[in-house]
C-alpha cells in the first residue's frame, strides 16, 4: 500500500487510499477511461469503468476473450508479450468495426504484495479521431479553394494588364475586381463554405457602386444558394456588369431600372435543371457602337468566356431594342 500512496502528489494523512477509491473511479469515468489489472498469467484482478460496448458476462470469470472477443484478445496478448521490464508500455489502436476507435495502453507495473502485473487503460478515441479527420478534410478543402482563388486572381491580373493602357488604369480596375472577389468570398465564408445566395451577391456589388440608387436595380426570381465556385464567378460577372452600367450607361441619368433575375429552369426533355441569371439594362439613346467598343475588352472576356467556362454554362450577351441583355445558363446539379 505504501508504494501506491507514494505515487500520489498529495493527500491528507488521515485518509487511506481505500477511502479515496470512489474518487479515482469517478475520475476515470469522467475521463472516459477504463482501467484493468491482470497478473502475469492474464487473470483479471480488477476492472473499472469498462466501456458499455464490452459488457461483462454475469457469473463468468472475465478474460480478454470473453470481454473483447478473440481478435482483440489476440492483439492484446501479442502486445503484452512484448513487455518485459516494469515500466514498459505499449499502445494499440483498436477499431471494433462500427466506426469507433479505442486506444489500449498496456503497461507492466509492480503492485505491492501482488507483484508484477499488467495494467491496461482503455480510452475511447472516436470523437478525437473524427475531429482530426474533419480537420484534415477542412485543411485540404482550404488548400484546394485557395489554389483556385489564386488562379482566378492570377488570371484577373494578367487580363487586366492586357487591357489597361496605364498603371493607374490597371490598379483601378484590378482593385475593383479583387474587391468583388473578396466580398463574394466573405459571403462564402459566412455560410461555412456552402456558398452564397444570389441576392446577397447582387446587393454587395450595388453597395459599392450605386449605394444611394439601389432602387434603380430590381432583383426578381429565386434567391438561389450558389456553390462557392459559382458564387465567385457570378459575383465577378455582376461586378463587370454594374461597373459598365455606371461607367458607360445612362440608366442613372434617365432613372430607368435595370432588371436582374435568377431562376431555376427545367430542361425541355425533362432531364435535369438549369439556373438562369439574366441582366437587362436599358441603353436609352446611347449608341450601340459606344458599348460595342468594350465588348472586346476584359470585361466582356469575363462575361463571355471566363464565367461561363467556370460554371460549365452558356452565355448570351447582346444589345437589342435599346437594351443590353446578358443571360447565363448553367446546370443546377453541378452548382447548387
Amino acid at each position: 500500500m505504501t508504494s501506491l500512496v507514494q505515487r500520489l502528489t498529495w493527500f491528507k494523512q488521515q485518509y487511506d487510499v481505500d477511502v479515496l477509491r470512489d474518487f479515482f473511479i469517478t475520475g476515470l469515468q469522467d475521463m472516459g477511461a477504463s482501467l484493468s489489472l491482470q497478473d502475469r498469467n492474464g487473470n483479471y484482478i480488477c476492472i473499472t469503468s469498462l466501456p458499455s460496448r464490452w459488457p461483462l458476462a454475469i457469473g463468468q470469470e472475465p478474460s480478454d476473450e470473453s470481454i473483447f472477443g478473440e481478435t482483440i484478445a489476440a492483439s492484446l496478448k501479442a502486445a503484452k508479450a512484448r513487455l518485459s521490464v516494469v515500466g514498459d508500455i505499449i499502445s494499440l489502436q483498436i477499431e471494433p468495426g462500427d466506426d469507433t476507435i479505442f486506444e489500449f495502453r498496456c503497461r507492466l507495473i509492480e503492485v505491492g504484495s501482488i507483484g508484477v502485473c499488467f495494467m491496461t487503460v482503455v480510452m475511447d478515441r472516436t470523437e478525437e479521431r473524427r475531429r482530426e479527420r474533419l480537420l484534415r478534410t477542412l485543411l485540404r478543402e482550404v488548400s484546394h479553394r485557395s489554389k483556385n482563388l489564386l488562379a482566378i486572381i492570377q488570371s484577373i491580373a494578367s487580363q487586366t494588364a492586357r487591357y489597361s493602357g496605364t498603371l493607374d488604369q490597371f490598379l483601378g480596375k484590378f482593385r475593383g475586381r479583387l474587391h468583388a472577389l473578396s466580398t463574394s468570398q466573405d459571403l462564402i465564408t459566412d455560410s461555412s463554405w456552402r456558398g452564397a445566395y444570389f441576392n446577397d451577391l447582387v446587393e454587395q456589388q450595388l453597395e459599392k457602386y450605386v449605394p444611394e440608387l439601389a432602387a434603380l436595380v430590381v432583383i426578381s426570381g429565386e434567391n438561389i444558394m450558389l456553390n462557392p465556385n459559382a458564387s465567385l464567378h457570378i459575383g465577378l460577372a455582376l461586378h463587370e456588369l454594374i461597373v459598365n452600367a455606371v461607367s458607360h450607361g445612362d440608366f442613372l441619368k434617365r432613372r430607368e431600372q435595370i432588371q436582374i433575375s435568377c431562376d431555376r429552369l427545367i430542361a425541355e426533355d425533362g432531364q435535369g435543371a438549369f439556373i438562369r441569371v439574366r441582366w437587362l439594362e436599358p441603353l436609352g439613346r446611347l449608341e450601340d457602337s459606344s458599348v460595342e467598343r468594350d465588348f472586346g475588352r476584359f470585361g466582356s472576356t469575363v462575361l463571355e468566356k471566363v464565367v461561363p467556362a467556370a460554371v460549365n454554362g452558356q452565355v448570351l450577351h447582346r444589345m437589342k431594342e435599346g437594351r443590353l441583355c446578358y443571360e447565363l445558363l448553367f446546370p443546377a446539379d453541378l452548382h447548387e
